[in-house]
């Protein structure tokens, strides 16, 4: 469900980023940011980490989990995408939503124009309770942020920074994935995709739905001559 302020910035949510599908095991920062995430009591939270680390599941996830449960209303904001809107145009009223996401903000931190919408966004969300997230590939002191008191406000939450997956975490998220949507990823095929494909999570998400249809369609399974054929590697 997408709130009448994401419609009009044409943002939607991928259906398949949910806190269920999120792969993090135990005692790792990715597992930490989905509790924080789902903890209605933690008002603020920053996530930091490079590309890949899950950053971006774990924001629509939070908007997935709010939109369909007792609080409507969330709003997820990639910022990578909104290029051609002005702060004032994406903050505007906001902070009536329940929960809003901001994504990427490595691209506009550093930016003499968003300071001060940034910051007096920041202060509004605070004065109406509104839960607010934000993730960056990189934590605060990073971001090159020109506003002392928007820097102090990015610094005064929850801030997790993501670890990159490792190879056997990569294999072990991409079975998981798989096994999500009902199907077996060998190690050797998850080892031969990972070797074969860029590791960016979203990439391999996609290569992977594209498998799922081609298995139904044909019923066949993941073997690794019929992955090689579908995917054209």
């Amino acid at each position: 469900m997408n709130s009448p302020k994401q419609l009009s910035l044409a943002v939607t949510l991928d259906d398949q980023a949910t806190f269920s599908n999120f792969y993090a095991p135990r005692g790792t920062p990715q597992h930490l940011a989905s509790l924080v995430l789902q903890d209605e009591g933690q008002q603020f939270a920053f996530l930091a980490g490079a590309e890949g680390s899950g950053l971006s599941h774990l924001l629509q996830a939070a908007c997935q989990r709010t939109a369909l449960g007792r609080n409507a209303g969330a709003v997820y904001l990639p910022l990578s995408e909104l290029g051609d809107y002005s702060p004032q145009d994406i903050l505007e009223g906001l902070e009536s939503a329940t929960l809003v996401c901001l994504d990427d903000l490595q691209l506009v931190a550093h930016r003499p124009d968003w300071q001060e919408p940034l910051f007096n966004f920041f202060n509004r969300c605070r004065e109406a309770g509104t839960k607010l997230v934000m993730a960056a590939h990189g934590v605060p002191d990073e971001l090159d942020v020109l506003l002392p008191d928007l820097l102090s406000r990015l610094k005064s939450g929850v801030i997790l920074q993501m670890l990159q997956y490792k190879n056997d975490d990569q294999r072990r998220l991409l079975q998981h994935r798989a096994s999500m949507r009902g199907l077996y990823l060998s190690n050797e095929v998850a080892v031969f995709l990972l070797n074969r494909l860029p590791r960016d999570s979203r990439g391999l998400m996609t290569a992977l739905e594209k498998l799922d249809g081609a298995s139904l369609q044909e019923q066949r399974r993941l073997t690794l001559p019929f992955v090689k054929d579908i995917l054209g590697l």
